[in-house]
């Protein structure tokens, strides 16, 4: 309009002047307050990454869930965000990265509500697969944002402290969660991203400005989108029944069948799809393919010892939810200072060296951990939770520079979705295979255990079918049982608990150090340079 009219004046002395165009509001597309209202989205997820582990003993309590409801409350979220990122960052590029980022900001905290509002396990599972959705659409769509308002030489300083703002969350997010729990109750974790969600929306509709890509049309894959989320939902479905009925069930038999025939399926639908949901083409590179592996054992390895460490220090220690939030931040808050350091190696040595040492310490920490005794005091915990931060860092941010480094440029957002999709996917493994774990190995010993510990062999029996609550660290102690019963029940219960927990941290732990190997064929990439989407 104002072209237009500028156009008209020019012709005409004795046209009448074109009004002022209407001021600019104060704010509005400004790089860092527009940082400052995507900081907030991101701490919603952050926070929910941790605060949740720590709610989990007093949702079991509540609900009455036994360990395969009880992963499916933290595998339902990250399964969701898994399958989802890619398309999502292809939706704000399409339809707006402004408004896709309020509608999943908006979506989060409405299933947060609702999750506090649920009355059963089943339909806390399903809000936290909405919060799933939901968190994907902000990611993406918040990262976008800063891509296009930041101009290019502080990118970098902006994306670095969008990735803080995530780890200061992840950090903060065990004693925010402990107090939360311990003095109201466990469904105000959840309501605590209603006022953050709301703060988010405010100064988002106030300063940020709609961006879109003109060249963002075409298919979505949906087929893709369903053979994807099936594949993976049969496999984790598979290993969560393999708890129960053990691997060589017909039951979790047919899962894996059916999650490898829908993987098989999705790989043919994608090298044959005009618009693929993911390029196989960048699977070509063995650098980013290594590095693709390795940010999912990295987070395989954080979120299984993570989702049973907090088990461990409340069920098993009885530590009160503050108490066990403390001891997790020597985990949590290294990992805001490793972030950095990987960078700079990372910038100095390239992506392979830090790969190499991550994957190490992740191995050391975890086989230090699976040493850890009933009684163990802190001061055997926390010298590991430090290596095991330090190792997820370096291999997180170096991991993330070689899948992006190696990536062609006009695949850039693509890659940085797969980056993202590795890590909740890690996720939903590392949950669902210690549980697996725990579960078979709590089955097997278990009556032993309770008979070493005491209790007659006629008496242990029975407790077999209450295997999946010992390997949540519950004690079955039925009501009104004598003290020496219960005492008996109690250490039998958690040394069978700590029996499953060491198998299943040596194993992560093998994984971790044939990781390290692997880690060898990663290379420095020619596009590397960029920014880190952490």
């Amino acid at each position: 309009m104002a072209q237009s009219s500028s156009g008209v004046l020019a012709a005409s002395d004795t046209t009448a002047p074109a009004a002022p165009a209407p001021p600019r509001r104060r704010g509005y597309g400004h790089p860092w307050l527009t940082l400052l209202a995507v900081a907030f989205g991101v701490m919603m997820v952050g926070l929910d990454a941790t605060v949740v582990s720590i709610a989990n003993p007093a949702i079991a309590r509540d609900l009455h869930a036994d360990l395969a409801g009880l992963q499916w409350v933290t595998n339902g979220y990250l399964l969701a965000l898994a399958v989802s990122l890619i398309i999502a960052g292809r939706l704000a590029d399409r339809f707006g990265r402004r408004t896709v980022f309020f509608v999943g900001v908006a979506g989060f905290a409405i299933a947060s509500v609702m999750v506090g509002l649920s009355d059963s396990i089943g339909m806390v599972i399903f809000w936290r697969v909405i919060q799933g959705f939901a968190g994907a659409l902000l990611q993406p769509a918040g990262l976008a944002l800063l891509r296009n308002t930041f101009p290019a030489e502080k990118l970098n300083m902006a994306i670095g402290i969008w990735g803080g703002t995530s780890a200061l969350a992840i950090a903060s997010g065990p004693i925010v969660g402990g107090l939360l729990v311990e003095h109201v109750n466990w469904q105000s974790v959840f309501y605590l991203n209603i006022p953050v969600g709301l703060v988010t929306l405010a100064l988002g509709a106030w300063v940020i400005k709609e961006s879109r890509d003109p060249d963002a049309g075409g298919s979505f894959d949906l087929p893709g989108v369903a053979l994807l989320s099936g594949s993976l939902f049969a496999l984790v479905w598979g290993l969560i029944k393999a708890q129960a009925h053990g691997f060589g069930d017909a039951l979790p038999l047919g899962f894996f069948a059916g999650a490898i025939v829908l993987g098989a399926l999705f790989v043919l639908r994608e090298s044959r799809a005009s618009h693929p949901l993911l390029p196989l083409s960048l699977f070509r590179s063995v650098s980013l393919s290594a590095a693709t592996a390795l940010v999912t054992l990295a987070f395989f390895a954080l979120f299984g010892a993570f989702f049973f460490l907090t088990l461990y220090l409340q069920q098993v220690h009885g530590l009160s939810p503050v108490e066990a939030g403390v001891r997790l931040l020597p985990l949590t808050a290294t990992f805001m200072f490793s972030s950095p350091l990987a960078g700079a190696l990372t910038a100095k040595l390239g992506p392979r060296p830090p790969l190499v040492a991550g994957m190490l310490l992740t191995a050391v920490a975890l086989f230090g951990l699976s040493r850890l005794t009933v009684d163990a005091p802190f001061g055997e915990l926390w010298p590991w939770f430090v290596v095991l931060g330090i190792g997820f860092g370096f291999v997180i941010v170096s991991g993330t520079e070689a899948i992006v480094g190696n990536a062609p440029v006009q695949l850039a957002g693509v890659a940085g979705g797969l980056q993202q999709t590795g890590m909740q996917l890690g996720g939903v493994l590392g949950t669902t295979i210690f549980g697996t774990l725990m579960a078979t190995k709590v089955g097997d010993v278990l009556v032993g255990r309770l008979t070493d510990s005491g209790l007659p062999a006629e008496a242990a029996a029975p407790f077999v079918a209450a295997k999946e609550y010992v390997a949540q660290g519950v004690a079955p102690v039925p009501p009104g049982a004598p003290a020496e019963v219960a005492k008996a029940i109690t250490t039998g219960s958690h040394l069978a608990f700590m029996d499953g927990f060491s198998q299943a941290l040596v194993v992560g732990s093998i994984v971790a150090a044939v990781a390290a190997v692997g880690a060898l064929l990663v290379r420095k990439g020619e596009n590397s340079g960029g920014p880190v989407a952490l």
